[in-house]
This record gives C-alpha cells, sequence and structure tokens, in this order.
C-alpha cells in the first residue's frame, strides 16, 4: 500500500500518516504553487476492532494531553498531511497575495469544485463551496421560492436552532404558518417514517419540511430516502441538513434522494474550519432563486444561489487534501470504526436503569454520536453539572445539548483518534455517577 505524491515520488502509508510537512515546507520555500492534491492513501477496508490499523490511523492526529476528548462534533480536528498542506496553502497564499487571487485561483476554484462534486456523486454545476452547512441551509431556505401565503414549513426540535429560526423566518416573510414536532424517544426505523408522514397528513398546508440527517443534539439518523419519498408524495419539498452525517457516514448525494442538502466539511471530512457545501438537484435549480448579487452565468448553478464574499483560500485548496485523507482510510471503514466506538460504551451503560440512552441501537438510526441523560435529570442545569462532573473527576470531556423536548442531555462525539479504551473509561465514570443516583 502506498502513497502516490503526485506523479514525482512513492512514500508508504505510515510515513504520510506521520506527516507531509517536508514536502509542503519545501515548496513554499522555492515559492512554487503547491499541487490541488499532495498525497492520495490507497485505501482497503478495514475491520472496526483492527486496533492495529487504528492506531496508526490515530497518529496522524493531534490531539491535547491530560483530557479525553468525546466532543468531536463542533468541528473535526485535520489529520496532520492535512494540516501540512493547509499551511503551505496559506503561506503560498500569503506570498502570491491578488496576483493569486485574480489570475490562479480561478481555475483552482473550479477543480475543486469538480472534485468534491464527484466526491458527493454529483454534477459540478449542482454544487457550490460554502463556508459550512449553516450557510448553505440558509441560502436554500431564503432562496426558496415555491411559498405561497398560507403554506406551512415544518421542522422538529432534533433539528439545528440557527436553522429552525431560519425556516420561521421564511414563513414570516411568505405569510406562511410554523409547524414544530417533537421527534419520538424511544425512535425506531419504521416509527420515525410513520411519524413524519402522519405529521404532512395532519398539515396538508406544509410545502417544505427541514429534515436532519443526524441529528446534532442526540446523535439521531433519520431514514432520509423514505422520508424524503413520503414527502414528495404529499407535494413537500425537504430541505436535508446533512451537516453531520457526511464523513461519518458512508454515502452519497444520490443515497439522500434529496433536491436541496447543505454539508460541512470540516467536521467529519476532516478540512479545516470554514469551508461546507450546498447541493441542488440540476432539474430543481429554479425552485432557489438566485442570490440577489449572482452574475448572469452564476444563475444557470447551484454556486448562484449563494454568495460568500471574501473567503479563506487556503481553507478551500484544501479540501481536496481533506477527500484524499477521507478517502484513504476508507469512508466505509471509518464509519464503522465510529459506530463501533460508540457500541463500546453504550453497550456497557444501557443495562443501567439510572441512564437514558437516547440513541437506538439499530445501526440504521445512529453513527457515532449518542446523548444521554440521568433518568429524571431532563434540566440544562442537570447536564450541565454531569458534563462538568464527567470533565473534573474523570477527565472526560463532554457537552451538554438543549432543546430536545423530553429534556436536555449530554452528547458523546467519538473521532478517529479515540480508542475502545475511551468508551470504557466513560463507561466506568456513568457506573460510578449511576450508583451514586
Amino acid at each position: 500500500m502506498t502513497i502516490r505524491q503526485g506523479e514525482h515520488m512513492s512514500i508508504s502509508r505510515r510515513s504520510v500518516l506521520a506527516g507531509g510537512a517536508g514536502f509542503a515546507a519545501a515548496a513554499c520555500a522555492n515559492g512554487a504553487a503547491l499541487p490541488v492534491t499532495a498525497f492520495h492513501i490507497d485505501g482497503a477496508l478495514h475491520a472496526a476492532g483492527d486496533e492495529a490499523y487504528w492506531r496508526e490511523v490515530a497518529a496522524a492526529y493531534d490531539v491535547m494531553d491530560g483530557v479525553v476528548n468525546l466532543e468531536n462534533g463542533n468541528w473535526g480536528l485535520m489529520a496532520r498531511p492535512v494540516l501540512a498542506r493547509y499551511t503551505a496553502h496559506t503561506e503560498t497564499v500569503n506570498r502570491r497575495n491578488s496576483y493569486f487571487a485574480r489570475r490562479e485561483y480561478g481555475e483552482m476554484h473550479g477543480a475543486i469544485n469538480a472534485r468534491l462534486a464527484a466526491a458527493l456523486g454529483a454534477g459540478p454545476d449542482e454544487i457550490a463551496i460554502t463556508r459550512g452547512a449553516t450557510e448553505a441551509l440558509k441560502a436554500l431556505i431564503a432562496g426558496y421560492n415555491r411559498l405561497q401565503p398560507g403554506d406551512g414549513v415544518m421542522f422538529a426540535d432534533l433539528d439545528y436552532g440557527s436553522i429552525q429560526n431560519a425556516m420561521a423566518w421564511k414563513a414570516a416573510q411568505t405569510g406562511g404558518r410554523v409547524v414544530r414536532l417533537s421527534v419520538p424517544e424511544p425512535a425506531t426505523h419504521d416509527g420515525l417514517i410513520a411519524f413524519y408522514d402522519a405529521a404532512m397528513a395532519a398539515s396538508p398546508d406544509v410545502r417544505l419540511l427541514l429534515l436532519t440527517h443526524v441529528s446534532h443534539r442526540t446523535g439521531l439518523a433519520m431514514s432520509v430516502a423514505d422520508i424524503v419519498a413520503a414527502a414528495r408524495l404529499r407535494g413537500v419539498d425537504v430541505i436535508v441538513d446533512a451537516a453531520h452525517s457526511w464523513g461519518q457516514m458512508d454515502f452519497d448525494v444520490t443515497a439522500l434522494g434529496a433536491d436541496f442538502v447543505g454539508f460541512n466539511l470540516h467536521k467529519w471530512i476532516g478540512a479545516p474550519i470554514g469551508v461546507g457545501a450546498m447541493y441542488i438537484r440540476a432539474d430543481r435549480l429554479e425552485s432557489i432563486s438566485p442570490d440577489m448579487s449572482a452574475e448572469p452565468w452564476e444563475r444557470e448553478r447551484t454556486v448562484g444561489r449563494v454568495h460568500t464574499g471574501t473567503m479563506n483560500f487556503a481553507a478551500v485548496m484544501s479540501i481536496p487534501d481533506a477527500l484524499d485523507f477521507h478517502a484513504g482510510v476508507g469512508p466505509a471503514s471509518k464509519a464503522a470504526r465510529l459506530a463501533y466506538l460508540r457500541n463500546a460504551w453504550v453497550e456497557q451503560v444501557r443495562p443501567l436503569e439510572a441512564v437514558e440512552i437516547l440513541t437506538p441501537d439499530d445501526p440504521r438510526l445512529h453513527a457515532g454520536i449518542t446523548s444521554f441523560r440521568m433518568k429524571g435529570k431532563t434540566s440544562a442545569e442537570d447536564n450541565k453539572a454531569l458534563a462538568e462532573r464527567l470533565l473534573s473527576e474523570f477527565g472526560i470531556f463532554s457537552v451538554l445539548r438543549d432543546g430536545v423536548a423530553a429534556g436536555c442531555c449530554v452528547r458523546i462525539t467519538p473521532a478517529l483518534y479515540n480508542t475502545p479504551e475511551h468508551a470504557d473509561r466513560l463507561a466506568e465514570a456513568l457506573h460510578k455517577i449511576a450508583q451514586d443516583a
């Protein structure tokens, strides 16, 4: 198994996982622009419990000492070779300044957009690079032009807070109404499909539904393709929030069956902070109005539906590097490993009567993220104190999540650098806390 450095060098997977700073520094020293793809890992399918392999992957991440970080949902660490490339790209942009921006970046951006589209299973004109899923989703909601006065928009408690607000804003702008849902606990695969279908049947005026693929609150994974299909039969369009799913789960956009999707690249794909993507299926482009500042040539493409101003060039340039590392680890292997780390602590804690695990064990309904609460402890204060105890007493970092209709919770989010020993440590901590309850 080798890593190809452009067409010029071949080095072992181990050395690239250890770091690519040498090549990046040399490229910057002579002032040469780095190629878009600095390395490629020929990935293979690896078992989720192949600890020798996952130790090698984990070695690619520089992680803080003294704390077991199980809060990786805010954003994902760049692997060391991606970070090295990002640093090199930053130095290149800084040195070449506006000459780079005006004479070189446009062609490069087009190639990066095409590479990203291919990775997502989309056409180049169906994808626009954004600063994150939030920007993408806000642009989709603001630009959606099929709502009439009296039409409803629908969203649920597990959806992202600012995007719920955007949906409510859209209803107010168009003279419509808001339908708010509370996703049932416990959830089942068929039950979730039936729940959304029944909600749409009960509100036949709804024309736009927000659906989150993997909830940032509890980690619950929705059966997007089935719910989108049910919505389409009722004349309801769906905007899908895939901020937490792509890279944590193994799929491409065609598997969602959705027309409008927002993605993050700085969470589970491992790109620098500040990059995401917006997808609009080609035959639905006219349902999203062009951004007010769109150039004439942009109006026939998804890129004309969002305007970001000057982005972080180096972050965008690092997208192919992150995609290379992601592909090298193996999307299927990566998804299996994250679910394996999740199951490693959940299986030990599930029997505890004092602990409520909010994400079902059905593999269709979770990835790596899973939240919990102590039975009867549903307030923000309760769960903030619980997260603080995990940190102060057990050295485990987690995060409070509010906004869940049934009560607040603590979210656990493993990453590729975490180990089964970290999961055991969390399970032991929760056994102790349950004994004290």
